[in-house]
């Protein structure tokens, strides 16, 4: 197998060797983080500035096999408790890394959990939500039932209060320690999905089927805070300033007969909406009803200041946010995504960095905990500790580039600072599909001495590129600001895709502020001496059309898939002929006009040929040419022979025939002053040749001068007349 990969290369190379390359060479180029963002990021990060370097270290911590992680608590003694679902299992992994299952419920997802003072856990589950205590391993009750279909949060005040917040209603619950509860506020949304409490116990909830922020009192005084064009608020954080940072995502769609179901982590396979009627939600008032797109995930992340002023700092057409944690030590928000499992961090200049990316396609849960972040991910479901220290080793994978042609590829060159210990390679592979697979080349020898190095894959119209990071220490890290490529495609031939004839006479009038009025027509003929190639180019799809007699306008299309400069020579010959003649060379615009006075009436045909020699050197200029038949020059009256009138009383019978040599006859006036002129019809009923014959009678006015005007025009608008007089 390795045999035939070495033969189909050989001769890619040879093949390649023997290209027509166009003489411009082009560069594939990335230097800031929108450049670098479309590629994959393995164990790297990129930071605002566009910098790639090793991302923060992960640990993974074993888990449960299960099919999502959707709730984690830190409980007093460091141990851990995982929620999933659609098992509806509680685990328990203690601090040595044991890991037990704790608690089942009945129902499938466990979204949220909390500890109380005296170590006891509670978690929310859904559907049909429930709210359940537990104080051993397999000991533990049914603590509190709102009534509700969803438990999405659980939070306890400084006074022992535990808030639920609920959906399908919309509304949040306080439930005593004794298990009493009732609900303190209801949303006009279907869902409050999130609770954020604040040491003065001011509570903050985020709203789902209509993304909306509020603010609360225990005594459910509340008030709307912001309300966002986002379908759901996911998550919410508040700094000691008071400012609201909130998570908003999906896009706001109302619908009369569906509930809003919120974002959650899903597979492939799954369908993220869940829709009930409306008759089965408990509601004494109407609610906003909406129901999430699933063709985009739009989302974006909110500063909210205590006024209610909301600013953007991040936003994203493509990447659903999911959860989101305040390094207020570092003035930044730290918040997961999906569907490519990334961790950004963004300050509040909006400088915004990607941390990670991960096997998983979403992150959905940050939770913070000693300096540390854990983190839940899904799909498939993984538990991890983020630190601050940097990993030891990352790769980062260029998206696949697209020259568009074969080319041959030039020397890659990077900007980078390497700490002493540290080392750095990249490596390019490249092939003629724009997925990889089994006919690309293998990766390059590694790229070790910089800044810059010849490509070693063999020439194709795609490539990659991979940058492999190692630090020994975990405390530096090699930084990469840009990477470069340089390309030559391989000289294709232009391409002419159409070629025309506008009718005989009309020329396109340009700007008036334009040195020549005619688009098309030699500088030479109306004594132009300077040459504007720029304005050459302009379009002549809104030139004007008008007539000019004695021109015949040629336009046509050309495109080059190098985006060579483009010249055109025009030839012309006449029927008959087999030597074409060079009417004009490298003329520059796709529209030429053709003075016809200047060459005998006939029938010719014309050639037209492309040729990109202006950006490709002696031997390697490639050209195309496309002929059109027949043009028609004809200028030449037609003329009205056997002319035969006889006049009886007061009328004139004429009888005459019209020809004209090349053009079709195309209308037959006759003027009798002080009547207007009069439109003839030929004997066959019908002006459409070049011989029409013509037997009228007309009545004579009694005040006629005696002078009869017959007027003949052809096809191209040349105008033959022939008077009669008579008494």
């Amino acid at each position: 197998m390795k045999r035939n990969h070495v033969v189909i290369f050989l001769t890619i190379f040879f093949i390649g060797s023997q290209l027509i390359l166009a003489v411009t060479p082009k560069k594939w180029e990335l230097r800031t983080l929108k450049d670098f963002i479309h590629g994959e990021f393995k164990g790297v990060s990129i930071s605002a500035e566009g910098q790639l370097r090793l991302a923060p270290q992960e640990d993974f911590l074993e888990g449960p096999d299960e099919e999502f992680y959707l709730s984690l608590l830190i409980a007093r003694d460091g141990s851990l408790f995982l929620g999933t679902g659609h098992s509806g299992k509680l685990y328990r992994r203690d601090p040595s890394g044991k890991i037990e299952l704790y608690y089942q419920v009945p129902e499938m997802d466990i979204y949220c959990l909390a500890q109380d003072e005296r170590g006891n856990i509670y978690l929310g589950s859904s559907p049909n939500g429930k709210i359940y205590k537990i104080t051993a391993k397999e000991k533990g009750e049914e603590f509190f039932n709102p009534q509700e279909k969803y438990i999405w949060d659980l939070e306890f005040t400084s006074d022992g209060t535990l808030l639920a917040a609920v959906g399908e209603s919309g509304g949040i619950y306080a439930i005593s320690p004794r298990g009493e509860g009732r609900q303190i506020f209801e949303a006009q949304e279907n869902h409050i999905l999130c609770l954020e409490l604040t040491s003065s116990n001011k509570i903050f909830a985020g709203s789902g089927g209509g993304g909306s922020v509020y603010s609360l009192d225990i005594q459910g005084k509340a008030e709307l805070i912001y309300e966002s064009s986002y379908e759901e608020i996911k998550s919410l954080v508040v700094d000691r300033q008071g400012n609201i940072f909130a998570a908003a995502s999906g896009v706001l769609v109302k619908s009369k007969n569906k509930v809003a179901f919120p974002f959650l982590p899903t597979t492939s396979s799954q369908n993220i909406e869940i829709t009930v009627s409306p008759s089965s939600v408990s509601s004494s008032s109407p609610k906003k009803s909406t129901s999430p797109s699933l063709t985009k995930h739009p989302s974006a992340l909110y500063r909210i200041a205590p006024s209610g002023l909301a600013e953007r700092l991040w936003s994203s057409e493509e990447e659903l946010i999911y959860s989101i944690y305040l390094d207020e030590a570092n003035g930044s928000i730290i918040f997961g995504t999906g569907n490519k499992g990334r961790l950004y961090s963004v300050d509040f200049n909006k400088n915004l960095t990607l941390l990670f990316q991960k096997d998983s396609e979403q992150i959905y849960l940050l939770v913070p905990g000693k300096g540390k972040i854990f983190l839940l991910a899904n799909n498939p479901a993984r538990l991890s500790l983020v630190h601050p220290e940097l990993r030891s080793s990352g790769e980062y994978l260029s998206q696949v580039f697209d020259a568009r042609i074969l080319s041959s590829w030039g020397r890659l060159r990077w900007e980078a600072k390497i700490p002493e210990g540290n080392t750095l390679q990249l490596q390019t592979r490249s092939g003629n599909s724009f997925e990889v697979n089994s006919t690309w080349s293998d990766w390059s020898p590694p790229y070790r001495r910089g800044p810059a190095e010849q490509v070693l894959s063999p020439p194709g119209r795609f490539i990659q590129f991979k940058v492999l990071f190692q630090s020994p220490s975990g405390r530096l890290s090699p930084e990469v600001s840009l990477i470069s490529l340089v390309y030559l495609q391989a000289n294709i031939a232009p391409l002419l895709t159409s070629l025309q004839l506008l009718p005989p006479n009309v020329v396109l009038e340009k700007p008036l502020d334009s040195e020549r009025p005619i688009w098309g027509l030699e500088e030479k003929d109306l004594d132009h001496k300077k040459k504007d190639r720029d304005k050459q180019l302009k379009s002549t799809l809104l030139a004007k059309k008008v007539i000019k007699k004695g021109y015949r306008t040629i336009v046509w299309q050309a495109s080059d898939e190098n985006e060579d400069s483009l010249v055109y020579s025009i030839f012309i010959k006449e029927a008959g002929e087999s030597k074409w003649r060079l009417i004009r060379r490298d003329w520059p615009e796709e529209v030429f006009v053709l003075e016809t006075n200047t060459f005998p009436d006939g029938v010719y045909a014309l050639k037209l040929v492309a040729s990109d020699w202006p950006s490709n050197p002696v031997g390697q200029e490639k050209q195309a040419e496309k002929e059109l038949y027949p043009l028609v020059i004809d200028n030449s009256l037609p003329v009205i022979k056997n002319f035969q009138p006889v006049i009886k009383g007061k009328k004139l019978s004429l009888s005459f025939n019209v020809e004209d040599a090349f053009s079709a006859i195309k209308e037959v006036k006759i003027l009798l002053r002080p009547e207007d002129w009069r439109l003839l019809v030929p004997v066959d009923g019908i002006c459409d040749s070049q011989r029409e014959s013509f037997k009228v009678q007309v009545t004579i006015p009694l005040d006629s001068d005696g002078l009869l005007t017959i007027k003949v025009v052809d096809e191209h608008d040349n105008v033959g007349v022939y008077r009669h007089a008579f008494n």
